[in-house]
């Protein structure tokens, strides 16, 4: 890939490259943003096992069709995890007016937006008024290609294993913790083998920080500023076409990759001779 700086499109940012995971599966690259003002205990684990190549090679485990793929079991049967003490959960986060929060809908008693370019709910800020610490909750919403951390029956054991969200499931939220979303290969993590194991399990063959991947290497990930005037555009034409039914999770956030190797045609082929753990 080039390694010169590409001229970004009005209302576009650059992923976090410290935040940002690049998996390399069996069917192809997902690309997926972190957001530790939500889940910080959460976002530094996958960072820390990602460096330590802990999900290189493993399998996804457990595909549900229109739910959820999941990963990060070194066993490959949905019982195992690393050695790192499990995480609390941080099913949601306790914030100030200073979160950085683009509200895109107002439903009576709670806020709907954007954290970067994942669906958060949050309480309303005048409540941080008569809030004991002056600050109110938020959490992430498990729309299309949230994703979230895997627990057993105690929420506090999350550890290694994660899942990628193939369609919306509200009946997950504040009971697990969300804590990034898909900025490109969501068709990707929606071709991955289903089953609960599924016969001979799609891989993630590498998993990397972006900001690790040597520049010549590295994919320049433009994404929709949800903060920019071109997202408010996106927002008002998703809301007119919904109409009452509107929702965060109907909206998708742009994103691409700048420096993406042209596609090419494919040879002829030879005739033949799915949360919880």
């Amino acid at each position: 890939m080039a390694t010169s700086a590409l001229a970004l499109d009005p209302g576009y940012r650059m992923a976090d490259p410290n935040n940002t995971l690049v998996i390399d599966t069996t069917k192809g690259q997902v690309i997926l943003e972190m957001y530790p003002s939500l889940a910080p205990n959460h976002v530094e684990r996958l960072l820390t096992l990602t460096r330590q190549h802990f999900y290189d090679g493993l399998t996804f485990h457990r595909v549900i069709e229109d739910f959820m793929a999941q990963t990060g079991d070194p066993k490959g049967d949905g019982t195992g995890d690393s050695t790192l003490p499990n995480v609390k959960a941080e099913f949601t986060v306790r914030h100030d007016s200073s979160f950085p929060f683009t509200v895109a809908t107002r439903p009576k008693g709670s806020l709907i937006g954007f954290v970067g370019a994942m669906p958060v709910q949050s309480q309303v800020n005048e409540l941080m008024a008569i809030s004991n610490d002056g600050k109110v909750n938020a959490w992430g919403l498990f729309c299309q290609g949230t994703v979230g951390m895997a627990h057993s029956y105690d929420p506090d054991s999350g550890n290694s294993q994660f899942f990628l969200m193939r369609g919306a499931n509200s009946s997950l939220e504040k009971k697990y913790t969300a804590f990034g979303t898909i900025l490109t290969g969501l068709d990707v993590v929606r071709k991955l083998k289903i089953g609960e194991p599924p016969v001979n399990p799609d891989k993630m063959n590498t998993v990397r920080v972006l900001a690790d991947i040597p520049e010549a290497e590295r994919p320049q990930v433009e994404v929709m500023d949800t903060a920019s005037p071109q997202f408010q555009a996106v927002l008002e034409a998703t809301r007119k076409e919904k109409g009452d039914n509107f929702s965060d999770c109907d909206v998708t956030v742009p994103a691409k990759i700048l420096n993406a190797a042209p596609a090419t045609a494919e040879a002829a082929p030879t005739p033949a001779a799915p949360a919880g753990r």
